[in-house]
C-alpha cells in the first residue's frame, strides 16, 4: 500500500489557530479567502482571557465581550502570510485582541 504514495507529492500541511474578539470574524474569513485557504472550521462563541493583556472575554455582565476561534489547515508556503495579515488586523485594533498559533499536521484522512 505504501507503494501507492510512493510517487505523489505530499502537501506538508499546518493548523493556524485563530482566537480573537467577535469583531474581528468577519477580517479573519476575508483573510482566508483572500489568501485562497478555503478550508477552516469557526467556533461561534467561546470564552476565554489573554496570557498577557486584555479583558476577559466571558459574555457575561461583568466581561461582556466574546470572543470567536477559527481553525484552518493550510499549506506550509502560506503560513507566513496568514500570519502577516492576520498580525496587520490585531494591531489595526490592538485593544480587541487576536492571536493565531501554528502547529505541524502529523496525519489526515
Amino acid at each position: 500500500m505504501l507503494q501507492i504514495f510512493k510517487h505523489k507529492k505530499l502537501k506538508v500541511l499546518k493548523a493556524i489557530f485563530i482566537s480573537y474578539d467577535q469583531a474581528h470574524h468577519e477580517a479573519v474569513v476575508d483573510i482566508l479567502t483572500r489568501l485562497s485557504c478555503r478550508g477552516f472550521t469557526s467556533f461561534g462563541e467561546v470564552q476565554g482571557r489573554g496570557s498577557k493583556t486584555g479583558d476577559p472575554h466571558y459574555g457575561s455582565h461583568a466581561w461582556p465581550s466574546i470572543a470567536s476561534a477559527t481553525l484552518t489547515m493550510v499549506e506550509d508556503d502560506r503560513v507566513d502570510s496568514v500570519l502577516a495579515r492576520l498580525r496587520e488586523l490585531d494591531e489595526s485594533k490592538p485593544l480587541l485582541g487576536l492571536r493565531a498559533f501554528v502547529w505541524n499536521i502529523e496525519a489526515s484522512i
